[in-house]
């Protein structure tokens, strides 16, 4: 297929509430950012105009920027204040992004033959802009869903709003083709949603192989300033409560009473949020005191968020990496890991179940089990020869997920949906001059 042409040359991913070039490991950065990010960059390899849509903060400028590379931009759009305090506190201002894009669209003098909307914010502006501006398809990826995230949540405060559980109800019915991570994440959107399963398309997300491959053990370290005879376990994602960050801790403990010698030799390292802010988030504070608490000041380390660029040298310098979360779509940080050959041990739950390979590439345990994580983290630990062929698989295992593949088949998805709008529209958007000329 040529790209550049028609029929499809043209796409809106949108991303509303964070953008693919905001540091990782805030409490609203993580695996979507990263997806959105590469998979942008590599359909822009393959030719495709690609202009990622995100809500502008104080620190968005220039307004239109090129770092992605070739045929790639970021778009800020202003729409409500720089900070809110969660994504659904952006709902009344999706009517001013929905117009941002429209603005920049008539401005530019372009149209957009698909667009592609990811979480369920931008899915709600997919619809808007559906309105707006006449026939045009849509391709919808949750990432999370709300459903999911109330059947594990432990309070009140950790559940998703109505307004998220309707909109994502309402978007299933709308959107042309909706992308499921996994095979369970495409089982929960039919169970749970209702959504046709014709209407799914099942394809994870990639990893950037040519960024994340073994490096040297000790150089890794060295360069992190991290110990050079020590075990060291890993944690990289964001500070919230799903991702089970308590039973790493609670884990450690247990593997420390158990094995005194061993815990002398090991540091955990919690890679993620702000450790030394001034004033602590809610979930950090709780770790902090139940480190202290359970006495493993010396061995764990909250080391912070850190960029993309270093995250190979973390992976690198870890014995293992520990996902013991609660719920994971998909669970990029885990493919990243095994690319730079580092085994897992991964709670057996969504997209984990399908990535690690229990006793080939990595163990998968019960969440909320730190007994068996600790028992694991206790084998992996001991055993150099295991580590080393859990890691060498891993490595194999993640070669299948690079991007270049990733992308020829969105490609494929993209043009299974645009094609029947062919002929029912002259032009995606041509309605938005309209509102933007208003």
């Amino acid at each position: 297929m040529q790209f550049g042409r028609p029929p499809l040359s043209r796409v809106a991913m949108l991303s509303v509430h964070t953008g693919p070039l905001a540091q990782l490991g805030g409490s609203k950065t993580g695996g979507m950012n990263v997806y959105v990010r590469e998979l942008s960059r590599a359909l822009g390899r393959r030719g495709l105009l690609v202009d990622v849509f995100t809500r502008a903060g104080e620190d968005e400028e220039p307004r239109i920027r090129t770092d992605l590379g070739p045929n790639v931009r970021v778009i800020y759009v202003p729409a409500g204040p720089s900070h809110t305090s969660s994504p659904d506190a952006l709902l009344p201002y999706l009517d001013d992004f929905a117009l941002g894009v429209c603005h920049f669209a008539h401005e530019q003098a372009i149209r957009y033959d698909l667009l592609h909307s990811h979480y369920w914010l931008s899915g709600l502006v997919a619809e808007r802009l559906r309105q707006m501006g006449g026939p045009i398809p849509i391709v919808q990826m949750f990432h999370t869903l709300g459903y999911m995230k109330n059947q594990i949540a432990q309070d009140e405060a950790q559940k998703a709003s109505r307004a998220r559980i309707e909109g994502e109800q309402r978007i299933v019915g709308m959107a042309d083709r909706l992308v499921a991570a996994t095979p369970t994440e495409e089982e929960q959107l039919c169970l749970l949603y209702g959504a046709h399963p014709d209407k799914v398309a099942i394809l994870p997300p990639g990893v950037d192989l040519c960024h994340f491959h073994p490096q040297p053990r000790l150089d890794a370290r060295r360069h992190l300033g991290l110990p050079l005879d020590r075990k060291i376990a890993l944690f990289v994602g964001r500070i919230e409560a799903l991702k089970g960050i308590d039973t790493i801790l609670q884990a450690t403990r247990l593997l420390c009473d158990k094995n005194p010698a061993l815990a002398d030799q090991l540091t955990v390292a919690i890679v993620g949020g702000s450790p030394w802010a001034a004033q602590l988030d809610a979930e950090m504070a709780r770790l902090q005191k139940m480190r202290t608490e359970l006495g493993l000041e010396r061995i764990v380390r909250f080391v912070g968020a850190r960029q993309q660029s270093v995250l190979p040298d973390f992976y690198s310098a870890a014995d293992l990496v520990l996902m013991p979360s609660h719920y994971e779509s998909f669970g990029m940080v885990g493919l990243e890991a095994m690319a730079c050959g580092a085994p897992l041990i991964a709670a057996n739950v969504g997209g984990l179940a399908h990535l690690v390979k229990d006793g080939l590439t990595g163990f998968l345990v019960a969440p909320r089990a730190p007994e068996a994580v600790a028992e694991r983290m206790d084998l992996l630990l001991s055993d150099e020869l295991l580590r080393w062929q859990m890691g060498r698989a891993a490595r194999k295992e993640a070669q299948q997920y690079s991007w270049r593949r990733i992308a020829e088949k969105m490609l494929a998805i993209y043009a299974d949906v645009v094609t029947p709008f062919q002929a029912i529209r002259s032009s995606a958007l041509a309605s938005c001059a309209d509102y933007a000329a208003a």
